[in-house]
């Protein structure tokens, strides 16, 4: 989209201040929908400006704020705002640190997460279009109540001013487009302009809409460009406009996977971050969240409620009723009903991690099944190899972690445990019951349990008159004697 734009010199991010409404120990900036910050979306709409220099200004808890920016977008310049003195003394601390700026500056909210990158890129080509000292960002509401109205010249469109709601008229009331707080500017007029705002006001601060009034008195043309939509400036201030933004962005992002190609049974109850990905004919259904990175593939199918956090879904696989986190499902792969894939894991194609199996750090070869009520830790199992069910890779020696392996076309038996570090040959069987701590050759049985022996009679003995003693003498009756004592 930014190559067909003017220039942008600047993009300036308003982030300095506390959020008290959020009630939160977190800088409202940081709280997150979709996977990322309030102040991560508004930089990546920005960023399809292609600004020659983005800063942010920062002031409440600027330390945990300015280390969080580094780790989203390593070419952010900070700007500290030690006191709030308004949003006219936060651009000036912001030029401060720009220096010199020729060009258009645009100046966008840190809590505005829903505001899109080809929206601002509207606001910068109507600026440049219509050769305006200033262009302000607005949206027609279906409720105006509190917001300054936008108040234009009859026949040029032009703004002749933005007027606050305690102070308009009854005429002015009516109008339902406001400001939405975001402006593009000619760089040096909107210095200039900074240079003349006044603090005698009753909050004792600096408003950057006072630099409108002061350029059209100044002679300079100060224009208007509508969003489409006005739910993208809405700014957040509290957990409930926290949670109607998540709804609206989720909405915005399962619109768009439908519209390549995936299918979503029921978008009410299904949520995604945005760096999501999906092949086409994906199905997601009900009660499913995918966040993080993750991708699902061409004809996958995840869900009802699963979780899925950055991770890797094969073409064609299935992921039922699970939860997983940093793992990677292969083609084909079937995962649940009520399975846990740990980070580290790895399902190979066609491969199963199958009902109450727990996975952590584990690569599973193609085509290989642990069909159910196991945990396999530290492992690497080769090809088309089935682990019995109830069985556990005993990795954690109160220490340290070992590694178990286990070959390719194996067969191991129920309730059998692999106590690491161990390894199991290719094409070798374990008996039903084994606790397998040496190594087993290729092409082996392994057997290690105690033999059985019956005590004939004990039941009787030790717990006569009971329930169990008299099926027992029943049966002895039937079958015409007791077994001996071995």
């Amino acid at each position: 989209m930014s190559a067909n734009l003017p220039p942008v010199a600047a993009v300036v991010v308003l982030a300095a201040g506390e959020g008290t409404r959020m009630k939160s120990a977190t800088p409202k900036v940081l709280h997150e929908l979709c996977g990322r910050s309030l102040v991560g979306h508004v930089l990546a709409a920005a960023r399809e400006l292609a600004p020659r220099e983005l800063a942010v200004v920062v002031g409440h808890a600027r330390e945990q704020v300015a280390e969080h920016l580094a780790g989203v977008d390593a070419g952010v310049r900070t700007a500290v705002q030690e006191e709030q003195l308004g949003t006219g003394h936060a651009v000036r601390m912001a030029l401060a640190e720009l220096g010199e700026v020729d060009g258009t500056v645009v100046v966008v909210c840190g809590d505005t997460p829903l505001l899109r990158g080809e929206t601002l890129g509207r606001l910068v080509a109507a600026h440049a279009t219509d050769g305006n000292a200033v262009t302000v960002l607005t949206a027609e509401v279906p409720d105006a109540t509190g917001y300054g109205r936008i108040v234009r010249e009859p026949g040029s469109g032009a703004v002749a001013g933005i007027v606050e709601h305690k102070d308009a008229s009854e005429a002015q009331r009516a109008i339902r487009e406001i400001n939405s707080g975001v402006f593009a500017f000619d760089g040096r007029l909107l210095a200039e302009g900074l240079g003349r705002v006044r603090r005698d006001n009753s909050q004792g601060e600096e408003y950057l809409t006072d630099v409108l009034g002061i350029l059209r008195e100044l002679g300079h043309r100060v224009g208007a460009a509508v969003a489409a939509d006005h739910r993208e400036i809405a700014g957040i201030n509290n957990r409930v406009q926290l949670a109607e933004a998540r709804r609206v962005l989720n909405e915005r992002l399962l619109e768009a996977a439908m519209l390549s190609g995936v299918t979503v049974l029921d978008p009410a109850t299904t949520w995604v971050d945005v760096a999501v990905s999906f092949g086409q004919d994906a199905v997601l259904l009900p009660g499913t969240m995918l966040l993080g990175e993750t991708s699902v593939g061409e004809g996958a199918v995840v869900g009802p409620n699963s979780r899925l956090t950055d991770v890797r879904v094969g073409a064609g696989a299935r992921v039922d009723n699970s939860v997983a986190e940093g793992a990677e499902v292969g083609a084909g792969a079937s995962v649940g009903p009520f399975a846990y894939l740990r980070p580290g894991t790895r399902l190979g194609v066609a491969s199963k991690a199958g009902t109450f199996v727990e996975m952590k750090n584990a690569s599973v070869g193609e085509g290989t099944k642990v069909p159910h009520l196991s945990y396999v830790g530290d492992a690497t199992i080769g090809e088309f190899t089935n682990i019995g069910a109830a069985s556990v890779f005993v990795n954690y020696d109160g220490e340290a972690k070992h590694h178990t392996t286990v070959g390719s076309y194996c067969k191991t038996g129920s309730d059998n445990m692999f106590v690491a570090p161990v390894t199991v040959g290719d094409g070798a069987y374990t008996a039903a019951g084994s606790v397998i701590t040496k190594d087993v050759p290729p092409g082996s049985l392994a057997v290690a349990r105690g033999q059985q022996r019956n005590i004939g009679g004990w039941v009787a003995r030790k717990r006569p008159g009971s329930s169990a003693a008299k099926a027992a003498e029943a049966a002895e009756r039937e079958q015409g004697g007791t077994d001996s004592a071995e």
